[in-house]
């Protein structure tokens, strides 16, 4: 029962979520929409930010198990972008309120796992250190992350898909040629 209760109140928050702004859910409206007191809200969370912070990790959980290999960068922004673009309302209403935060760091987890399963297989056979192995997964994961949050900022009107493809055309090889960089410098 206590599960369903704690499901329960987090999918009712994600459905308001998706018709207002996270500024304007309260405690109350969750409880209301759900049939439960207040008690039964703080019993699980000590507010809507922690309530949030839940589903973003289990959204983090989730995807990290979906992905077990990724063939490419393109893959790896696709994947990371792909919650946004099922719930766009939802991810504006997070991305736009003053737990910004939060979504910003499910964003950066998921980047980060995702470029670093790619980054790892790319580097499986190489001769490229563990220092520039972290240095050129660093990079990729700030590339990745940076292009979402840019897209978000622009208020996710552009057609995303389009332009992480064109991007990934433009800098195709790209890792290759830090690899064989970082084999020079040995």
């Amino acid at each position: 029962m206590a599960t369903f209760t704690k499901k329960m109140l987090k999918e009712t928050f994600i459905v308001l979520l998706s018709q207002k702004s996270l500024g304007q859910i309260t405690v109350k409206d969750v409880v209301q929409a759900c049939g439960v007191n207040r008690n039964t809200f703080y019993y699980y969370f000590s507010d809507i930010p922690a309530l949030l912070e839940s589903i973003v990790d289990e959204e983090v959980e989730r995807i990290i198990k979906q992905y077990s290999s990724i063939a490419s960068m393109e893959d790896c922004l696709i994947a990371a972008i792909d919650f946004a673009l099922q719930n766009k309302k939802i991810v504006f209403h997070m991305y736009r309120s003053i737990n910004r935060d939060i979504y910003e760091q499910y964003q950066w987890k998921i980047c980060d796992h995702l470029v670093n399963m790619y980054i790892s297989e790319i580097l499986k056979e190489s001769q490229v250190g563990e220092k520039d192995a972290e240095l050129i997964a660093n990079y990729a994961s700030c590339l990745c992350f940076g292009f979402i949050i840019k897209w978000l900022d622009n208020g996710m009107q552009d057609d995303v898909r389009e332009q992480i493809h064109r991007l990934c055309e433009l800098k195709q090889g790209e890792f290759e040629r830090l690899m064989e960089r970082c084999k020079e410098k040995k």
